[in-house]
């Protein structure tokens, strides 16, 4: 029987690709790779930012980093390298990172770098669902 295909938030699988050149490791994602084929993707490093960077926030349509710089075209190219390697290798599903600017699939930070939390969706979220990809967060695993 051939194994289902999910697009996976890498740093759910334990590369360091996060702001702060850390992982989010989750072992439901590594029990995950024994039964499914998971194509890794970090849509903020394919949007070009580099690892470590200044974090980001959503803020409307746009997203800035905590220095104020907009870092919108960098997620919105992120966004659309994802979804050409989610075409690419036929995945109907994705499982990213929650409250990620990029990947939330509920919730996001609200831009005031703060810590507060709205209800929204990431960037590469919107546009994969706007593709008829299904996208859920790490969460909803357990």
């Amino acid at each position: 029987m051939k194994k289902e295909t999910i697009l996976v938030s890498e740093c759910l699988a334990g590369i360091n690709c996060t702001y702060d050149d850390s992982n989010n490791e989750n072992k439901d994602i590594l029990e995950l790779m024994k039964t499914h084929n998971l194509v890794l993707v970090c849509p903020e490093q394919l949007g070009g930012l580099s690892t470590p960077r200044v974090p980001a926030e959503q803020l409307g349509d746009k997203v800035f980093d905590k220095n104020g710089k907009d870092v919108t075209i960098n997620f919105n190219k992120g966004a659309s390298e994802a979804l050409r390697i989610a075409k690419m290798y036929n995945c109907k599903k994705a499982i990213l990172k929650a409250k990620s600017p990029s990947c939330g699939s509920k919730q996001i930070y609200d831009g005031s770098h703060s810590g507060k939390i709205i209800p929204g969706m990431g960037v590469t979220t919107i546009l994969l669902r706007e593709n008829g990809i299904e996208v859920i967060n790490e969460n909803d695993l357990s």
